[in-house]
C-alpha cells in the first residue's frame, strides 16, 4: 500500500510501503538495510547534510523569534534566558533531525533521485 511522501517522512516509515520502520532503532539516525515488510533496499537513501541545514533554519527562526519576544515583553535576566532556551533548542534540534531525514529520503524515493548520470551511458 503506497503512502504519501509527507506521511511516510513524518512517521519515519518506509517510503515504499509506508509501514516498515526506516531507522535501525528509536534513538538512532542509522537506516536499516531494508524494509522489514516490503523488502525495499534503503541503499539508495542519502540525505547528506540536508536535515541538519533545514533544522538550523527552522530552529534559528523559532528560537531567535521566541527569545526576542520573551526578552522584549518580560526582560528576564540573562541566566534565565540561557536556562530556558538552551535545553529547548537542543531538544528541538534532536527531535527534528529524524523526521527531516526521513522526509528527505521519502522525497528521494518518490522522485527517483540518484547520483548524476550522463545521458546514454
Amino acid at each position: 500500500m503506497a503512502t504519501s511522501t509527507l506521511a511516510a517522512g513524518l512517521r519515519c516509515r518506509c517510503p515504499g510501503c509506508g509501514e516498515g520502520r526506516l531507522f535501525a532503532s528509536r534513538w538512532s539516525l542509522d537506516l536499516k538495510p531494508q524494509c522489514d515488510l516490503c523488502g525495499l533496499d534503503f541503499r539508495f537513501a542519502d540525505s547528506g547534510d540536508g536535515p541538519a541545514v533545514f533544522a538550523i533554519m527552522i530552529l534559528g527562526a523559532l528560537m531567535l523569534g521566541g527569545a526576542l519576544i520573551v526578552e522584549f515583553m518580560f526582560e528576564p535576566p540573562v541566566w534565565l534566558l540561557l536556562t530556558i532556551w538552551s535545553p529547548l533548542t537542543l531538544g528541538l534540534a534532536f527531535g527534528l533531525l529524524k523526521p527531516l531525514k526521513a522526509l528527505l529520503i521519502a522525497a528521494q524515493y518518490r522522485h527517483k533521485a540518484a547520483e548524476g548520470r550522463l545521458a546514454g551511458k
